[in-house]
């Protein structure tokens, strides 16, 4: 799916492009964790260890500490940089640099969409649900000043701030409001941009919801935002029924989210 637009008739500059996949630091299973624990400091993570390949994780950094607004534009190199990335490759702008991710492999491809089938009858459609929410997939965004252009795995508005989800005939393919919600499904290609750089981001243009899903370890981790802090509130492992936030009006079976 090609989130920018345009023929690609040239590769991108290595001098401006992080290639994600490289150096990624071994994974951990993630276990039960205690809910609603005190927000730490801006810039501050905290990791309880309860067992060998066990990590409880409560909170995660929302900016880098006294780092102010940076109000400084994309250079030129990475804008072109980012138009002229290759289909095979998901292309993010991320504080300036260009990162180059493969599209989801199988097991994120799959908890994706069964995912967003589960979320969106009832919350876009109204169907057995509340309704009220625009859900979409991999949609292009772009936020902040420089701007960051990211693509999450699926992201949410509340129908009251996007009352329009399709807009005029001339509306760009990306979005320019501030998802409520988001989700990103974790692998070894994008781990550690969606749990630092973006959630960073994310708390910056307040989006006020984040998962993360992760298909190989099945769990699903649920953050929200609180005085600028991303806290913790609720951890899911395997085949759980739960009610998780901002989607707790309905039953969750996270069984179906793992099934292939």
């Amino acid at each position: 799916m090609d989130h920018r637009g345009g023929n690609k008739t040239s590769s991108a500059d290595q001098g401006d492009v992080e290639q994600e996949g490289s150096g990624e630091a071994a994974e951990h299973t993630y276990c039960f964790i205690v809910l609603e624990q005190t927000p730490l400091p801006i810039g501050q993570t905290e990791e309880l260890r309860t067992a060998p390949g066990m990590l409880q994780s409560s909170l995660m950094a929302s900016r880098r500490p006294d780092a102010p607004e940076s109000t400084e534009r994309n250079s030129p190199s990475v804008e072109a940089a980012f138009q002229a990335a290759p289909e095979e490759m998901v292309a993010e702008i991320l504080d300036g640099e260009l990162h180059l991710s493969p599209h989801p492999a199988r097991p994120q491809a799959a908890a994706r969409t069964a995912l967003s089938a589960l979320l969106v009858m009832p919350f876009r459609l109204g169907r057995g649900g509340p309704g009220g929410w625009v859900i979409v997939n991999q949609p292009e965004i772009h936020l902040g000043p420089r701007p960051d252009k990211f693509v999450p795995d699926i992201a949410g508005w509340r129908r009251e701030h996007m009352p329009d989800a399709i807009g005029e005939d001339d509306a760009p393919a990306h979005y320019d409001l501030a998802p409520d919600w988001v989700c990103e499904v974790l692998s070894d290609h994008t781990r550690r941009i969606d749990k630092v750089q973006k959630m960073r981001i994310y708390a910056r243009e307040g989006v006020r919801h984040v998962w993360h899903v992760d298909p190989r370890a099945r769990t699903l981790d649920i953050f929200r935002l609180q005085e600028g802090h991303w806290l913790l509130v609720s951890s899911f492992v395997g085949d759980e029924r739960i009610h998780a936030e901002p989607f707790e009006a309905i039953e969750l079976e996270l069984a179906l989210v793992w099934s292939v």
